[in-house]
């Protein structure tokens, strides 16, 4: 027998007695009053070998405990942090001596209750007058100094991930707080909240290939949102004003560290206002978030100090030829577009004169560093987008890049019904030559612009991408709570995308 059976065997023992003995291990209640980081906090002063006369009742996963006969020591951590448990007479008597020593192992959920102690070293400790089993644990923890180490482990198993690594943890608590942020950053800008369907009948919104599912109430196939922007545009077209959704979206493409098949966004749609509106809107979102987070506009992220307050804001074009050299206005046809992607041995496959400049600016994108707007795009590759009035050949479109983090896509909204059904016209030609990302005609949409929508622009942020910014992570997993995994029993291999 292995060691890890012979813990499981000895913990099902101890399970086995405590039922025994009477005691539930797994009570429905314990009514806690305490939390670790409110006693570290509010006894801070409390001197070293002192007493408080606060008695403390707290809840949380034993991590670690050390026996040490007359006296004995414990972790106890709790959703806001650790504390010490001790055990000495006469506060802890020696029916709770021994229910620790006979029945509590690391990993099990306790209920304490005892009077709070400065050790001679200056831990804040509870000294145990009671306990209670919550939870008892079968399986032990992973090695408490290494936690996980296996990558697709950590993230299959995130519960345990965890459990061994607070810095983890703070990852998700400060994912909470930017949602949290964008929300009253948003209300304070008197945006409205709202909602749109997850479930489509006509997919549209973003250049992405998406899920497709069947509804048997109907008979029909439908699909999963790919993004929740022509609703949103239908929402302006009823007069809602400014209106903004935090919302999960689905695209049907390969994974990699900024990709995942299902993620989040936040969309706004601000009506009376251009890409530069948009633009002035969102840096200011970002500031609002570093601020949140660090009280300052400026942080750290992979060794790159990053000032949130300093914007450039780059032309597509003047960019690819900045950092690549090519002038893509001698780009006329696909043929063009697909002879400079064999020359910066980009796969030709799908390669159109409307998609080169984005798979350009993909060999780049990684250099922009300090903050900066790619702007004016494509009129082809930016269907829903309003052309420039300087140049039509352009659209009113913006991308903020941050250490190399493409954080979201918007632009001055279409709002010219029959320019509209044109370009959809176009993105079916696309689909036909095997486009898959290609959007698909949206009928009702052409007929809620052809009863008038304000000019607007609109915004849709990544929002793994802006926590894996703020949150110093290289891989949209480690910002995903329970990241999509390639099933286990899964024989295909997956695609990554490029």
């Amino acid at each position: 027998m292995g060691r890890q059976e012979e813990i499981i065997k000895e913990r099902m023992k101890k399970l086995e007695s405590l039922r025994a003995q009477g005691i539930d291990p797994y009570p429905n209640k314990f009514s806690v009053k305490d939390h670790a980081c409110n006693l570290q906090e509010s006894h801070k002063k409390l001197k070293k070998e002192s007493k408080s006369k606060v008695k403390a009742i707290i809840a949380g996963r034993l991590m670690s405990f050390r026996d040490l006969g007359k006296i004995a020591f414990g972790t106890l951590r709790d959703s806001t942090g650790d504390i010490q448990i001790m055990l000495q007479a006469p506060d802890s008597d020696k029916k709770t001596f021994e229910f620790f020593k006979k029945y509590i192992d690391s990993g099990d959920f306790l209920g304490v209750s005892g009077t709070l102690f400065r050790t001679k070293r200056g831990e804040l400790s509870v000294i145990v007058s009671s306990v209670s089993m919550l939870s008892k644990s079968i399986l032990p923890l992973p090695e408490k100094f290494h936690g996980l180490q296996d990558e697709e482990e950590r993230y299959r198993k995130r519960y345990l991930d965890l459990i061994t690594s607070s810095e983890v943890s703070s990852v998700f608590q400060k994912r909470s707080i930017i949602l949290k942020t964008m929300r009253n950053f948003m209300e304070k800008n008197n945006f409205l909240e709202v909602e749109t369907p997850l479930l489509q009948t006509v997919y549209g919104g973003a250049l992405a290939e998406p899920f497709k599912t069947h509804i048997n109430a109907y008979n029909s196939d439908i699909f999963l949102s790919i993004a929740p922007e022509l609703p949103l545009k239908k929402a302006l077209v009823g007069g809602l004003g400014n209106v903004y959704e935090i919302t999960k979206k689905f695209r049907n493409e390969g994974a990699d560290r900024s990709h995942n098949p299902e993620h989040m966004t936040i969309e706004w749609y601000q009506p009376y206002a251009d890409y530069n509106d948009g633009m002035a809107l969102f840096g200011d979102l970002m500031k609002e978030i570093s601020k949140a987070l660090f009280g300052t506009y400026k942080f750290e992220y992979q060794g790159n100090k990053i000032d949130l307050s300093k914007w450039t804001v780059l032309p597509l074009d003047k960019a690819i030829k900045q950092y690549l050299k090519e002038d893509v206005s001698k780009i006329t046809s696909d043929s063009d577009a697909k002879k400079i992607a064999e020359k910066h041995n980009i796969p030709t496959e799908g390669i159109t004169k409307a998609n080169i400049q984005d798979e350009l600016m993909k060999l780049f994108r990684e250099k922009l560093i300090q903050p900066t707007f790619l702007t004016d795009y494509p009129i082809e590759s930016s269907p829903l987008a309003k052309p420039k009035a300087s140049d039509p050949s352009k659209a009113e479109v913006f991308q903020p890049f941050v250490a190399g983090l493409e954080l979201a896509r918007a632009y001055s909204e279409l709002n010219d019904p029959k320019l509209q059904e044109e370009h959809f016209e176009e993105q079916e030609g696309e689909r036909k030559s095997g486009n898959t990302e290609a959007m698909p005609t949206d009928k009702d949409f052409i007929t809620a612009l052809e009863h008038g929508m304000p000019p607007a622009c609109g915004v849709g942020v990544g929002i793994e991408r802006v926590v894996m910014l703020f949150t110093n992570q290289t891989s949209i997993r480690d910002v995903i709570l329970f990241p999509f995994m390639k099933p286990e029993n899964s024989k295909k291999g997956g695609k990554s995308k490029k």
